[in-house]
């Protein structure tokens, strides 16, 4: 289609004189403009933002991000930025991701940004995937005419982050940008409450127990890990408590449970090498290989567990925020396995999004400090793609990067590329003998532990 349908209608009602620009079928409006050449500085978007009264459009430069904080105060509301999945849900005569910003053909009320309309000209979306419309500024200020106006942009802030002294994006910018234009989800509250019961040193297996039975869904899994073959306990398992204190232990209870109530934060895709379905069982096999691993160099096993099992949920907060590039990415990884997921990440997190380009690896970090998890968890999701780290935790760290090079060898997880795995159990103090036990003893429960993650992502 050229434009959607109650687009064209709008702007053929008001008189309103357009161009369609033609172009092929492009997977993102960012593709889109990207390969047509046009100016970043002639391209304006649409961004909606919700509350409890309703939706609002900010309409706002291709090459700018909206101040959430300026759009509620020009509109005396308290808004919140939707993700792509629910704005395409108001754009129901068009593509996914490819929004016109002309509100009132939507019969949303509009906040348009200052300086779009002393633009000369403007390229949007048109509503499909293989067209844009060009509208002159006199054209533009009509059909924006009644938007309430006000200064509602970050100028370059997140399409161009300034880079610190090395040249690159750093993670304080990352963090700002992300807490800034997006709603981070917040740790679930019996994810959270389970990790306030491990930070006290008396807790009990009653009070573990009774707060995962609170909820018979995790209820339900907890006991379902605990009666697996990968323990092979021999007797009854009749509750949740005696899982804890005959079979897993408190710390692998907890660690386990909490990691299920988190992932409940993200609206994830189950299919493809990233969906739930791949994460669950790279999360179970690197979180076996870790807690093996510390038993050898005698870290805490608990611990250790939780920063492999934790360690990717970078992958889901992309996923969860922008489900758009989050496919995108699923069918690159696929498609070109021989290149690495920060090469990947950086080809899909172009234009307006570029800071996100840092990886999944550090969003996940930001987002477990945000989430006030230990130290050693926010360190391993922060910098596992960086195989040079010798930081602070490093130990926990090259655990996890040895066990996700460990798990390429079985084509489990999100990278291929091999790594230097000798150099990196050196750095833990194992020899080739070591690793040969660990994938020994995680071919022994590959079945269950296979089983145990289709079970988590059903």
């Amino acid at each position: 289609m050229a434009a959607s349908a109650k687009l064209e209608v709008f702007l053929n009602r008001k008189g309103v004189v357009y161009e369609t620009v033609l172009h092929d079928e492009m997977p993102t409006f960012d593709v889109a403009v990207s390969s047509a050449g046009i100016a970043q500085e002639d391209v304006i978007r649409a961004t909606l933002l919700i509350d409890l009264n309703g939706v609002v459009m900010a309409v706002h430069g291709y090459h700018t991000a909206v101040d959430v904080d300026a759009v509620s105060e020009a509109t005396g509301r308290r808004l919140q930025l939707l993700t792509a999945r629910q704005a395409d849900r108001m754009f129901s005569d068009c593509e996914s991701g490819f929004h016109p910003p002309i509100g009132a053909a939507y019969d949303m009320p509009v906040v348009v940004d200052e300086p779009v309309l002393a633009m000369r000209q403007a390229y949007m979306a048109s509503g499909a995937s293989n067209s844009m419309l060009r509208l002159d500024g006199r054209a533009l200020r009509l059909s924006l005419a009644g938007a309430r106006k006000g200064r509602i942009s970050i100028v370059d802030e997140a399409h161009d982050i300034q880079a610190g002294s090395s040249g690159e994006i750093t993670l304080e910018e990352v963090a700002h940008r992300l807490q800034k234009l997006y709603r981070l989800p917040p740790m679930p509250a019996l994810a959270l409450k389970i990790l306030r019961l491990t930070a006290n040193p008396e807790a009990t297996a009653k009070e573990l127990a009774d707060l995962i039975e609170f909820d018979p869904s995790l209820t339900a899994q907890v006991m379902r890990y605990a009666r697996s073959a990968l323990f092979n306990y021999p007797g009854q398992i009749n509750s949740v408590q005696e899982a804890v204190t005959r079979v897993l232990g408190f710390d692998r209870v907890a660690h386990v449970a909490m990691g299920i109530a988190s992932v409940r934060a993200f609206d994830v895709p189950r299919d493809g090498m990233l969906g739930m379905d791949a994460f669950w069982r790279h999360s179970l096999y690197c979180a076996h290989l870790c807690q093996q691993m510390a038993m050898l160099t005698n870290a805490d096993k608990g611990l250790a567990y939780l920063c492999g099992l934790l360690h990717n949920f970078g992958l889901l907060l992309i996923g969860h925020l922008f489900p758009d590039e989050f496919d995108q990415l699923n069918r690159l990884r696929e498609a070109n396995p021989e290149q690495s997921m920060r090469a990947l990440e950086g080809q899909v997190f172009g234009g307006s999004q570029e800071f996100l380009s840092v990886g999944h690896g550090p969003i996940g970090g930001i987002l477990h400090r945000l989430w006030q998890l230990p130290d050693e968890v926010v360190k391993s999701a922060g910098v596992h793609q960086h195989m040079e780290y010798e930081g602070d935790h490093a130990e926990y760290v090259h655990m996890v990067q040895l066990a996700n090079g460990l798990l390429k060898q079985k084509g489990i997880g999100d990278e291929f590329n091999p790594d230097d795995t000798e150099a990196l159990a050196e750095s833990l103090g194992l020899g080739p003998a070591d690793v040969d036990r660990l994938l020994e003893i995680t071919d022994a429960v590959a079945e269950e532990l296979d089983d145990l993650a289709r079970s988590l992502a059903a």
